[in-house]
C-alpha cells in the first residue's frame, strides 16, 4: 500500500509539474465573462458566457481560428472572433456569409442542435437562431445564422491593412468584430481558443464538458 501511495504522489507531482510548464509556455484556461452581453452574445454558438475554456498560445492563430484579442480601441478589453481576413485580403460580410477575395465561403450542414437561443446584448430578450457548420480554411466550426431575422447586423466591406487581421463573429446576429472596431495588428492576436473544459453549471452540464472548439 505504502509503494501505491508513493507511486500515486509521484505522479500527481509529475502532472503537476507538467501543467504547471505548460501553463507557463503554451496554455491557459480563462473564463468567459458573464457581465459582458456584447462579448457573451457574439461567440454562441461556439463558446458561452460562463464557459470555462482553454488557450492555445504555443503558437499564433491562423486564418479560421477563433482567436482572442485584446480589443484596439480598448486595449484593456478583449475580443474574441475568427480569424477570416489577413494581409491585403478583400473582405465582404454580409448577414450571415463571408466572401474571401470574391470566393463565398461554404456553409456545410446544420448543427447536431439546430436551434439555440442567445439574449440580445441590447435588450437582454432571448433571440432563437439556427446552428450551422460553416467552412474557413479547412476549419468546420459553429456559425450563428442571421437570416431571416427583423434584426439585422451592419454589412462590411473592404481589404485588410498589411501587418493585420479581420475578425467575424460566429454568432452573426449579434456580432462584436472588425465592424464595430476594424482590423486588429496581428501580433497582437497571440491566443486561439481550441477546448472547452465546463459550461457555466460545470460538470454538473455533461453537453458542455470536455470538448474540442474549432
Amino acid at each position: 500500500m505504502r509503494k501505491l501511495f508513493k507511486f500515486l504522489f509521484w505522479v500527481a507531482l509529475l502532472a503537476g509539474l507538467l501543467i504547471g510548464a505548460l501553463r507557463l509556455v503554451a496554455i491557459r484556461w480563462w473564463r468567459v465573462p458573464i457581465d459582458d452581453p456584447y462579448l457573451a452574445a457574439s461567440v454562441s454558438p461556439s463558446i458561452r458566457a460562463g464557459d470555462l475554456i482553454l488557450l492555445w498560445r504555443g503558437t499564433k492563430p491562423g486564418f479560421g481560428d477563433l482567436a482572442l484579442c485584446p480589443e484596439p480601441k480598448q486595449p484593456d478589453r478583449v475580443v474574441i472572433g475568427r480569424i477570416v481576413g489577413i494581409d491585403n485580403d478583400s473582405i465582404e460580410v454580409k448577414g450571415s456569409t463571408i466572401t474571401i477575395d470574391g470566393r463565398r465561403q461554404k456553409t456545410e450542414s446544420n448543427c447536431g442542435e439546430r436551434k439555440f437561443t442567445e439574449s440580445d446584448p441590447a435588450t437582454g430578450i432571448e433571440v432563437e437562431q439556427s446552428c450551422e457548420m460553416e467552412v474557413l480554411g479547412g476549419v468546420t466550426h459553429k456559425r450563428g445564422n442571421a437570416e431571416p431575422h427583423p434584426l439585422k447586423a451592419q454589412d462590411a466591406a473592404g481589404n485588410v491593412p498589411p501587418g493585420h487581421v479581420w475578425l467575424v463573429s460566429d454568432n452573426r446576429l449579434f456580432p462584436y468584430d472588425s465592424r464595430d472596431f476594424g482590423p486588429v495588428p496581428r501580433e497582437t492576436c497571440t491566443e486561439t481558443v481550441f477546448f472547452r473544459l465546463v459550461g457555466a453549471e460545470g460538470f454538473a452540464d455533461p453537453k458542455r464538458r470536455n470538448q474540442y472548439i474549432p
